[in-house]
């Protein structure tokens, strides 16, 4: 598929998918969403790509949603096309981990699809925020919801309800991101993770991915539970032996995803 919106690389075993709308500070529109989607189809149903990174421009992640395209809907065709559910969250169905590097701005859309990644890195110069109480909307591809399971409540509110930027360093006080890297050092950092990941079993990463994400979804006793079964699940594959022969043997491994 010819991307317009996106720029696509693979290498490592990890696709690199930058959001390319340069003249609209990567605000997502629904060409965007289309193409994003169907990117992470091709990658997810490529064996030979074991991780996603998913980043923007140095002056922008995503500036949000396109205002442009969303200004002359009506309820009526929000509703009846079901806007941002048919398009906009195959990210949080991946098996495979999604790393969010992001530069510059990440804002309404753009903070919210960040989130939906697995794991944030951030430039130095990210600013993330939820500006949508401006345009008299709120959050809709879960700002509401994401953003105060990371932060908090006290910060979640502040930020919907007053629309303020969160710099890079509070982000990472408070849990958004990951980690804070120069802005030089962003995608080499993001890939290197991804590389680190992708060298290892895909199984036990998608099962332990799987169990973290259940954290967020289920009381504790569940989450514990379908933890300890996934990670008896494990037991099943070629991997787990090899895994712990070349530790007792002090060899590297080799994992064959079997």
């Amino acid at each position: 598929m010819a991307y317009e919106t996106l720029l696509i690389e693979t290498a490592d075993a990890v696709t690199l998918i930058r959001l390319n709308r340069p003249g609209a500070l990567n605000a997502l529109n629904g060409q965007l969403m289309d193409e994003l989607t169907a990117a992470l189809d091709v990658a997810e149903a490529d064996p030979g790509v074991r991780c996603i990174v998913i980043t923007g421009s140095d002056r922008a992640f995503a500036a949000g949603a396109d205002i442009k395209e969303m200004a002359a809907k009506s309820y009526a065709e929000v509703y009846g096309e079901d806007f941002i559910t048919r398009n906009w969250e195959r990210v949080t169905r991946c098996r495979k981990p999604v790393i969010a590097a992001v530069a510059g701005y990440a804002l309404g859309g753009g903070c919210e699809l960040a989130m939906m990644c697995d794991f944030i890195i951030a430039a130095e110069n990210a600013k993330f925020g939820q500006p949508e109480i401006n345009l008299a909307v709120s959050p809709g591809a879960g700002g509401t919801q994401r953003l105060t399971r990371f932060v908090g409540k006290s910060k979640a509110m502040d930020m919907v309800l007053t629309a303020r930027m969160m710099d890079a360093a509070e982000a990472d006080r408070c849990g958004l991101v990951s980690r804070v890297v120069p802005l030089a050092e962003l995608i080499p950092t993001a890939l290197k993770a991804a590389k680190k990941i992708a060298a290892l079993s895909p199984n036990a990463v998608m099962l332990t991915k799987e169990m973290v994400g259940a954290a967020y979804e289920t009381p504790l006793s569940q989450g514990v539970k379908l933890e300890r079964r996934l990670f008896h699940s494990l037991f099943a594959f070629e991997d787990k032996a090899e895994g712990m022969a070349a530790f007792i043997e002090k060899r590297p491994p080799s994992f064959t995803g079997r």
